[in-house]
């Protein structure tokens, strides 16, 4: 989730197609670099795209230029989307569509029955579709304590863990940072996921480690990825500060991030969600899949 555009209403208009053409920069360095984009990737790792952060790509355009660069699936799609990654012949790495939104969560009551109703509706769809990650938010505080919040997520949560292992779906609760971009969210700290993740103790629950966010709200990326790998079901990139490219321009260490990944024996997806400002995108996102691939 950037600052300035909802998640949500940004992939909408991709799966729209309200911008059906990209711009003339995308499009001519696409067209003109789509030789050299398709080449093969280590392995080592499975690479994914947010599509929200291409909005003004259609999703099949995105498909095309994310399968030149090697990318095998694409993150934050629901299921009007899922036609057109199998068309492509790419994997939905990490679903949505059934939350409310990234500030009403589990974390309150008044939230549970809505998020029953939309979670138990589409933890199936997502298992017949073939594919294994839905996303989940805590929701922002408001006022609410650690240990209150805690309760309210596993009362919304448990209902849903029965039919989440059934379908073998794992509902991913997302940690979002609160000092820059998601001011108030619960969710926000390692420990804090982790203690519910114990909580809940379903394999049918885990985290999304983005660390674009962690890094901002407690850093310390690579010694928490060990301490906690096996509660992480899904990971996701971004360049800190200003969630833009995860080359030399930011501070992190992505190649070094990505090895202690691997060490770990994950065999999920390193989804990129920067938001490119260079105006070749595509090649921006080209060299993040190749920062990553070790």
């Amino acid at each position: 989730m950037t600052v300035k555009q909802n998640r949500r209403s940004a992939i909408k208009n991709i799966i729209a197609g309200s911008a059906s053409v990209m711009s003339a920069g995308v499009l001519s360095s696409f067209t003109q670099s789509e030789n050299i984009m398709s080449q093969k990737l280590k392995g080592n790792l499975n690479h994914s795209v947010c599509a929200w952060c291409y909005s003004k790509m259609t999703l099949d355009e995105l498909c095309v230029a994310a399968k030149a660069i090697g990318i095998t699936a694409i993150d934050l799609v629901g299921p009007a989307g899922w036609p057109t990654l199998k068309k492509h012949g790419l994997h939905s790495s990490m679903c949505n569509g059934a939350e409310i939104n990234l500030t009403d969560g589990f974390n309150d009551k008044k939230n549970h029955a809505a998020l029953l109703k939309n979670y138990s509706e589409m933890i199936p769809k997502v298992a017949e579709a073939g594919y294994t990650n839905l996303i989940c938010f805590s929701g922002n505080k408001r006022q609410l304590d650690n240990e209150t919040g805690w309760a309210n997520c596993v009362e919304g949560l448990k209902p849903l863990i029965p039919i989440a292992e059934k379908h073998k779906v794992v509902l991913t609760m997302e940690l979002l940072n609160s000092r820059v971009d998601h001011k108030d969210y619960q969710c926000d700290h390692t420990a804090w996921g982790v203690e519910l993740v114990k909580r809940i103790n379903s394999p049918s629950f885990k985290l999304l480690y983005d660390i674009y966010h962690m890094q901002i709200d407690e850093g310390d990326v690579i010694r928490t990825i060990q301490k906690n790998y096996q509660h992480f079901s899904h990971y996701h990139t971004g360049g800190v500060p200003g969630r833009a490219e995860i080359d030399e321009t930011q501070e992190l260490n992505y190649p070094a991030i990505m090895r202690a990944i691997k060490a770990t024996g994950y065999t999920g997806y390193i989804g990129q969600e920067f938001i490119p400002k260079r105006a070749d995108k595509i090649a921006s996102l080209k060299q993040g899949v190749e920062i990553c691939d070790i």
